[in-house]
């Protein structure tokens, strides 16, 4: 299996290139040369195979032979160690449970594969890897703690300052070892830009081995679709399945359509937004228009320009009939949000997090005009990442798991930084070389 770019070339490299360089020297994103398909009967028997086994299947097929079979079960077995339930929440209204992980967020099968399989190619390499990864919340504490630790690498996390939450800023900035925060004076799109700029930059690719822990590393999206794979695993196949996915770079829902590609039996999909909506708005007017991004109650979705927008642009050739044919788009404001939340926990006592329900409310939308679906949205971060938002929200508390309560009590150590590239590559240059 070979590796493009999404900008026009005939550049291709092997699933490891691609990992390692994280971008395509013309700054475009890695797609495979061809979406691997399953037989059709490899779905009748989807429900008898445990979550390993699928996750083991879907990387087998993008990976190929470049990582032996046992190296790949292995990475696996480490990396698929937490369930994903499937919650029946109303009639026909599923959530999908992603934050069992060691993070509490749907990042931790994305983070924990590309570590494992970074530290696998990278293992004999002269230099140490930098691992740059840009966040608006849950990619830092995810890529932090995957990559804790990982041999031959260090991670940098770029954040927006006074833009994530206090337990998410806690879960990446009390670690220390490989890991160093760099709290940025500016949004998430500028941490964003700072890191396409560090790779962009021929001087300090000679200096540095970087490469980037974002949904833009191809191997942090094949992982993704694992769990779409597992949540069609316990849906009846006779039903009209459809997916709403509170988007934000939208790598998630890349993967869900990657999925799709495969042969998974998927009806539909809902890129569901806060008021960062660029992408509902092109489903909308058929112009996509990059814009700031606007601070929210689900901060992990502020993003004004989505990186992987390019790949789901890419899988439909720019066509944009075809593309609005799979995706639907919907966004919701933050008073509707809350609202949302209030109502599923007052009908059924169920505790959304700010994006969920921005999930729930984009498959709400679809299902009032579309009611014979089976519905899934997903609930990609527990509620306590979320805590001040969400017990104001429903005038209750929510119990702190003890995985939390451990980051709470860190020391937090970061390094505030302009949203100035030439600033964030001296820091880059010189604290990188005095980690341990």
């Amino acid at each position: 299996m070979k590796f493009y770019s999404t900008h026009p070339s005939h550049h291709k490299v092997s699933f490891r290139e691609a990992v390692i360089k994280g971008l395509a020297p013309n700054q475009g994103l890695y797609m495979p040369e061809r979406i691997p398909v399953f037989a059709k009967n490899y779905f009748d028997n989807l429900h008898k195979k445990t979550f390993q086994e699928i996750a083991f299947d879907v990387a087998r097929a993008f990976v190929e032979d470049e990582i032996p079979t046992d190296v790949l079960k292995a990475i696996i077995d480490q990396t698929v160690t937490f369930d994903a339930p499937l919650v029946e929440i109303e009639k026909n209204i599923f959530s999908l449970e992603l934050f069992h992980g060691p993070t509490l967020a749907f990042k931790d099968f994305g983070a924990r594969f590309m570590s494992q399989v970074l530290g696998y190619f990278v293992a004999n390499e002269k230099k140490e890897v930098i691992v740059l990864a840009a966040t608006s919340g849950d990619t830092g504490s995810a890529v932090a703690n995957g990559f804790l630790g990982v041999p031959h690498t260090k991670v940098v996390v770029l954040y927006p300052s006074g833009k994530v939450s206090d337990i998410q800023e806690k879960q990446f900035t009390t670690l220390g070892k490989n890991i160093l925060a760099l709290e940025v004076n500016g949004t998430f799109d500028d941490c964003q830009h700072l890191v396409k700029q560090a790779f962009a930059d021929p001087k300090l690719n000679e200096e540095l081995f970087l490469t980037s822990a974002n949904s833009i590393n191809i191997a942090r999206l094949i992982p993704q679709a694992f769990y779409y794979f597992y949540a069609g695993s316990r849906i009846s196949q006779k039903q009209n399945i459809v997916f709403s996915v509170p988007s934000g770079n939208f790598g998630n829902l890349t993967a869900g359509l990657f999925a799709k590609r495969m042969g998974l039996p998927i009806s539909h999909f809902i890129a569901s937004t806060n008021a960062n909506d660029s992408v509902p708005l092109f489903l909308k007017t058929k112009y996509f228009e990059p814009k700031p991004s606007v601070a929210t109650l689900s901060n992990a979705m502020d993003v004004g320009n989505p990186s992987n927008f390019a790949r789901i642009l890419n899988l439909f050739e720019h066509h944009f009939n075809l593309l609005a044919s799979e995706i639907s788009g919907y966004a919701f404001s933050d008073e509707q949000t809350q609202s949302a939340m209030r109502s599923v926990f007052k009908q059924s006592g169920y505790v959304l997090d700010p994006h969920g329900a921005v999930g729930y409310l984009g498959l709400k939308k679809y299902q009032s005009k579309n009611p014979q679906t089976a519905g899934v949205f997903l609930e990609t971060a527990h509620p306590t990442k979320f805590k001040e938002v969400v017990e104001s929200t429903l005038q209750t508390q929510i119990v702190v798991p003890e995985k939390i309560q451990t980051f709470l009590l860190g020391t937090k150590k970061s390094i505030l930084l302009p949203a100035n590239y030439e600033a964030f590559k001296e820091v880059l240059k010189n604290e990188t070389l005095m980690m341990q």
